[in-house]
This record gives structure tokens, sequence and C-alpha cells, in this order.
């Protein structure tokens, strides 16, 4: 079986829990032949398998640090200026009116956004020409007169020129994909089944695969798009209110477009599945398949009994203001007040290059806040055995691997307001450690009765949880193995290639089959096209009439 399967491209597409899955994914399913298809951004440069074919992104869609290359812009004549101008005014007319993303019916905005975005692909796949078409004069003046159109969102109408200039360019730019030159029959017209690995844009070219081919489209989510987009926040950026509104409408909608069209959605966690099912997915083409880690490495932590040291909580993570890393120093001095032996390990994992300022200014943040807490006692990154509270990093001289990490814990805490699917929570449950987290996210679901579970933004009851474990060596032992046991029936990397081994069959037997030229499907062509010799009836010689039967 050939696969198309779609990432994002740039730093996600070489790293990060979605990069390390897919990777994954394809070493261990050998026997199909995958085609690499990243998106907004360069291939990754980490070695591939043979069976696995990067597919570079070429045409007016190839991802560009600014404006598209002037080769996109070319001019449309006065035909295709006006088949841009009715599906740019379908697309705009679904993101602007008042109606909160949905599934696609009767001639309400999904349906007019779904409308629009198929003329914008067939126009870009006929003529080309629409990046440019997108920062045009005109876009502009489509998308005003929708925001100021009767039924409008009443924050889209307060758009300005700035807020409408902005926002085609963000339209442009996520719309790149429909402009790529991917869609022939030498690409994804190739794929038996399209793999997205993201909903929203990242998976527009599987859907214009299906549009074109009739393609069956797989869209497996971990983490959920939309939901990081309103994460961030009022004011981000420096975006106005009219601004942040017709992006949310633009992703949402571009989610549940996905959705709708997506012949099975496959994601990660129950808490991922609700976001689907709220933007349209039909439940009968939701299947929750969890990510697969890998198990091994820590398997000699996790057998280990007499590993991990009385009093020590470890936290390990991304440093950001949603690990709420505030709370957690708060509710440690209230537990250390109580029981004064213990200590915490603040481990943070290396910061991805985006953003590096952000994390710094957290992690200073909450060292002056341990000062505080702590003026009598030295706070830092070294002599571990002496500080109530230390800054590590992973990979460094006190927390060089992450089954030493684990290994050194009492407990594992995780104190996040905001969480997707935690893998640090399931990489402490493969090392049979007992956990206390706040209930965000996936995190009941992981847990599932293995650990304690506490509200988020509650220092008291993060301290009390934490003290009541390390006070009961037996029961902190006895949740330790049964989260190994979850963990190692539910979340391995054999269960997840097991699951989509079985899906990719399943959606190419319910898909109609397609023979094309060349190939190697039995049956593909008849037999007696293959005879050899020829079988047609030799000609009579003229006047010699017909022989006697």
């Amino acid at each position: 079986m050939r696969i198309g399967l779609i990432t994002e491209g740039g730093i996600p597409c070489a790293s990060g829990d979605t990069g390390a899955w897919w990777q994954r994914l394809v070493r261990g399913l050998a026997p199909h032949d995958f085609d690499l298809y990243a998106v907004g951004g360069p291939l990754p440069a980490a070695p591939l398998p043979p069976h696995v074919r990067p597919v570079p992104a070429a045409g007016e869609g190839a991802p560009t640090a600014g404006p598209p290359a002037p080769a996109a812009r070319r001019v449309h004549g006065r035909r295709d200026r006006r088949r841009f101008a009715e599906a740019f005014h379908a697309l705009a007319t679904g993101l602007t009116a008042e109606e909160a993303p949905g599934p696609a019916a009767g001639d309400g905005p999904a349906h007019a956004f779904a409308n629009g975005l198929g003329a914008l692909a067939d126009l870009a796949r006929d003529r080309g020409g629409l990046p440019g078409a997108l920062r045009s004069d005109e876009a502009v003046r489509l998308l005003e007169d929708a925001c100021r159109a009767p039924g409008a969102r009443r924050a889209a109408s307060a758009a300005g020129l700035r807020d409408l200039l902005a926002f085609t360019d963000h339209l442009e730019r996520a719309l790149r994909p429909l402009s790529l030159d991917w869609y022939d029959e030498t690409a994804l017209g190739a794929a038996d089944l399209c793999h997205a690995t993201a909903g929203g844009p990242v998976a527009l070219p599987g859907l214009l695969a299906k549009r074109f081919f009739g393609t069956p489209l797989l869209v497996t989510e971990y983490g959920v798009g939309l939901r990081s987009h309103y994460l961030a926040g009022p004011g981000a950026d420096g975006r106005s209110t009219a601004l942040r509104t017709l992006l949310a409408a633009l992703h949402g909608r571009l989610a549940g477009e996905t959705y709708r069209a997506a012949d099975l959605l496959t994601p990660g966690n129950a808490h991922a599945r609700r976001w689907q099912e709220r933007l349209g997915a039909g439940r009968d083409r939701v299947r929750t398949v969890h990510p697969g880690m890998p198990a091994e490495r820590f398997a000699e932590v996790g057998e280990d009994e007499e590993s991990g040291e009385p009093g020590t909580l470890v936290w390990i993570g991304r440093v950001e203001p949603a690990k709420d890393l505030v709370a957690l120093l708060h509710a440690f001095a209230d537990l250390r007040a109580r029981q004064p032996d213990t200590r915490l390990r603040i481990v943070a994992v290396p910061a991805e290059p985006a953003g590096p300022g952000d994390h710094c200014a957290y992690l200073a943040q909450c060292a002056a806040l341990a000062a505080q807490l702590f003026p009598d006692e030295a706070t830092g990154a070294h002599a571990v055995g002496e500080n109530p509270v230390s800054f590590e990093e992973l990979g460094g001289p006190e927390a060089p691997t992450l089954e030493d990490v684990y290994a050194s814990a009492a407990v594992v805490v995780l104190s996040s307001t905001v969480e997707g699917f935690p893998a640090s929570l399931v990489e402490a449950m493969f090392c049979a450690r007992a956990t206390v987290s706040t209930d965000v996210g996936a995190v009941v679901e992981i847990i599932g009765g293995t650990g304690l579970v506490v509200p988020p933004r509650n220092p008291r009851a993060l301290a009390d949880a934490c003290l009541a474990l390390l006070r009961d060596p037996g029961r902190r032992h006895r949740l330790g193995a049964a989260a190994r046991a979850r963990a190692l029936e539910l979340f391995t990397v054999d269960q997840n290639l097991a699951a989509f081994r079985g899906i990719y069959l399943e959606l190419l037997s319910h898909a109609p089959a397609r023979h094309r030229g060349g190939s190697d499907v039995p049956f593909a062509h008849p037999a007696e096209a293959h005879l050899p010799g020829s079988w047609a009836p030799k000609a009579v010689p003229a006047g010699t009439g017909a022989p006697d039967a």
C-alpha cells in the first residue's frame, strides 16, 4: 500500500511529540511505502528508511519566509478574476457570518466556507496565481464587504484596514498548500491513502487529494491545533479583537472542514476527541488511538523496586506558564513546612528554538520565587543533594537522562493548568512511579485510577496529595506497579502500530478500486489482453469464397 503521509514542516517535522510519533510509525510499518509531504517548512534532516520517500514542496505554494515568490504573482484574466471573486466571497462570508464553527449543512456559513475553499482549490489547480490573488486589493475589498454585511460577527465588523491586511496575509500563508504541485497522478494521485498528522492547514493536501482523486483521508491528532490557537490569549502579538476573531474563525472553519471530510479521525485521547466532535466530526468516524511511546528504555527503572529516593518530588517538562510551576513551588513550601526532609527537582526539557525568551523569563521568575519561599536555604542548579529546590536541565550533569531523573523520584508531579496528552506522565508510569497530577486535558484518561489527581491552581490540594504518598511507601509502590501495568497495556509503540496496521487495511477495503496505468494490482487488466500472438480472424482472399462449413 502506498501512503501519502502529510505532516507539518519545519521544526515540528523533525522534533516534538508528533514528529517522534510519525517517525516510529513509518519504521514500524515497513511493508507499506510512505511518501512524506511536509507542509509549511523544510523536510526533516534525519535519515529516513528506504521505504519512505520525501516529496519536495514545489510550485506557487512552496514554503517561503515572506510574501509569495514572483512566479506566484501571475495576473489573472477577467474570467479568472470573476472566478476568484465568487470563490473568495463565499469563503469570506463563511468566516464572518455569525455562527459558531460546526458541521457543514444546508446553506449556512460552514457550507459557504467549504464551497469557497473548494472553488479556490480548483482555480489554483487550473490556472495558478492564487497566492497573489489572496494578497490583492480585490481580496481586501471582498473581505471588508463581508465584515460589513448584515449578519456578520459583531467583532469582525469592527475590523479596520490594518486588521484586514494582516488577516489576508495570514490567510494567504494558511492556504499556500492549495497551490502546491502535489495534485497529479505522480504524487498524491498515486497514493492509496492520505494520512495527515494534524487537522486544519496541515490536512489541506489530503482534502484536495480526496476532492480530485477520491483518495481516502485519515487524520490523526495528538494535540489540537485550534485549541493552541485559542490559548494564545487576548492581545497576543498586539492583535486586535477583530483580527483575533477572524483568525479564530479561519482556523475553526479549516478544522471543521477537515473533520467533516475525513473518512476516519484518530485522536490520541478523549480530550482531543471532544474537540473534534464539537467541531462537527461524526461519532461513527472517530476512533481513539493512544500514541505509542517507547517503553523499553524505562524497563530497568520500572522493574527495580528499590529505586527512588525517599522524600524526592520530580517535575519534568517544558518550562512555560501553562505548567504552573508557581503553584507547584507554593505547594512544595506548604509540604516542606510539614515534612522538612523533602526536596523538589524541577527538570526542564530543552526548549524548542521558537520562543526561547519566554522560556528563560518564566524560568527566572520561578527561580526568584523559590529564593523568596526558601530565603534561609540555598537554591540553584548545583549541589542537588543540599537544596530543597533544584532547577536542572535534561542532559546536564545533574540530569543526564530521563531514566536517571525518574529513578530518583519517590513521586512524579504534574502541576499544569493546560495539557493535551502529557508524555511525561506516561514515562513516569513506565517507570512504575506514583504520580500526583492536576485534572486537565487527558490526565484522568491516562492515569485511570493509578495515581492521585487534584484540581488545577490549588497548591494546598497538591501538597496534601504529595504528602499522603510520601508518608505511605506501600501505597506508593502499589500505585506505581498498577501504573506500569496500565501503561504497558495501552501506551506502547506496538499497540499503536497494530491499531494503524488494521486501520489502513480497513480504509482501503472500503475505498472504491482505482486501477492506474502501469499498476501491478492483480487483475487490473483482462487476461486476454496479454495473450501472445494474433487471435484476429484471418482474411479470406478475394474471389475464393467462404470455406465450406
